[in-house]
């Protein structure tokens, strides 16, 4: 069977994400829960970079930018809601930000009435029009 890409983070990480959820509940807005993770996460050692810029590539040109929530050790995207229950635009919303830098894995954590986590993988072989650069994992064309 085979290993899962960031395993060990990703479960370190879904650990914080249960931790908070216990402490905080349901019903505030996603910036308290994602002061709280920033919080936590640095508590527990990781490297944390919150609202980064990802930029968006049309034919070589930039048509757009979204703002991933966190980024934990360079290697896990976090996007975090606060909604009733997780729905197909969340996880594409996610996809999009793994498409779009040379992280692969992405945790999306709703606290909702229930907690409730996917863990999303977008290898970076299937990411298209990519060039040999300086290591930037939000830079697409850094592959």
């Amino acid at each position: 069977m085979m290993e899962l890409l960031c395993k060990d983070l990703t479960d370190r990480i879904i650990g914080v994400f249960y931790k908070v959820y216990n402490e905080m509940g349901f019903g505030f807005l996603e910036k308290v829960y994602e002061n709280s993770m920033m919080i936590e996460l640095q508590k527990q050692g990781f490297s944390c970079q919150r609202q980064q810029r990802i930029e968006v590539f049309y034919d070589g040109k930039h048509v757009g930018e979204y703002f991933a929530d966190i980024i934990v050790d360079n290697s896990v995207i976090l996007e975090l809601k606060a909604a009733e229950f997780l729905v197909s635009e969340h996880e594409a919303q996610l996809i999009n930000y793994l498409k779009g830098t040379r992280i692969e894995v992405g945790l999306l954590l709703n606290f909702g009435k229930k907690p409730e986590f996917k863990r999303k993988v977008f290898a970076n072989e299937r990411k298209e029009n990519q060039r040999k650069s300086a290591f930037n994992p939000l830079d697409p064309r850094a592959i």
